[in-house]
C-alpha cells in the first residue's frame, strides 16, 4: 500500500484556491507567488513606507490572501529587510568607480549613467531607500559603516585625479552627494520632473537628454574637457 506523504506548508498553500486577480488565471508555482509578493512589496513600501504597509496590503496586491501570504514570509519586516538590503546591495556593486577607467571623465559619466538608468528604470526602489531615510533611517544602522567605507574610496580616487591635475581642487564628499540628489531627483521626484517636462503620463521622459545635460553640467563643474 502506497504512503503518501504529508504536504508541506508551502505545498499546502500552492494547492489553496486563489482569489481572483493576477494569480488566479493559473496555479502558479513558489518562485512565481514570490515574484508576485515582492513585486507588491516593493509597490507598498514605496508608496507607504515600512511602518505605514500592512501585510493585508501587500496580499491584496498580489492577488492573495492574508492567510495565503504568510505561508511565503512570516512577517512585513523580513521582507522590507530583504527589499533595502538588495536596494544597497546594487549601489555597492553597481555604481563603484571603475579604476581601470582612462580617467575621470570617463567615470563620472558612467557613474552618473547607471545611477539615472537606476532612477529610472527602478524608481520604486530607490524610493523604498528615500523612505527609510525619512522615517530615521533605523533599519541603517548597520549599513553606514560600509557606506562611508565605500564613499571614502571614491573620495580617495577623485581626490587621486585632482592631485594629478586631471580637474580643478574640490570637495570630492560634496561632489558625490550633488550627484546622488540630482540623480535621485527623478526617482523621488518624477511626478514632479514629468510636469515640469511637459510629458504626458503615458510618454516616457527623454532619458538621453537628461543623461547628457547633466554629465555635461557635472564635468564643466569638476573642470574636465570630455
Amino acid at each position: 500500500m502506497e504512503h503518501t506523504p504529508p504536504s508541506s506548508p508551502a505545498t499546502a498553500a500552492a494547492d489553496m484556491p486563489l482569489p481572483d486577480g493576477p494569480l488566479s488565471r493559473a496555479r502558479p508555482g513558489r518562485e512565481r507567488i514570490m515574484a508576485a509578493i515582492r513585486t507588491a512589496a516593493i509597490e507598498e513600501f514605496s508608496l507607504h513606507g515600512l511602518k505605514g504597509t500592512s501585510t493585508q496590503a501587500i496580499a491584496a496586491r498580489a492577488g492573495l490572501t492574508k492567510p495565503q501570504l504568510h505561508y511565503y514570509i512570516a512577517g512585513k519586516e523580513e521582507l522590507y529587510e530583504e527589499l533595502l538590503m538588495q536596494v544597497l546591495h546594487a549601489w555597492k556593486v553597481v555604481f563603484s568607480f571603475d579604476q581601470a577607467a582612462s580617467g575621470p571623465a570617463a567615470v563620472l559619466s558612467d557613474y552618473i549613467r547607471k545611477k539615472l538608468d537606476h532612477a529610472f528604470d527602478a524608481p520604486e526602489m530607490s524610493r523604498i531607500f528615500t523612505r527609510e531615510v525619512l522615517d530615521g533611517g533605523k533599519n541603517l544602522e548597520g549599513y553606514w559603516p560600509n557606506s562611508q567605507a565605500w564613499t571614502q574610496k571614491k573620495i580617495d580616487i577623485i581626490n587621486g585625479w585632482i592631485a594629478r591635475g586631471l580637474m580643478r581642487p574640490l570637495d570630492a564628499r560634496l561632489l558625490l552627494q550633488h550627484i546622488w540628489a540630482m540623480t535621485q531627483y527623478h526617482a523621488d521626484y518624477a511626478l514632479q520632473a514629468r510636469v515640469m517636462m511637459g510629458a504626458p503620463p503615458d510618454t516616457p521622459i527623454d532619458r538621453e537628454q537628461v543623461a547628457r545635460e547633466l554629465t555635461a553640467f557635472v564635468l564643466a563643474g569638476c573642470g574636465i574637457k570630455d
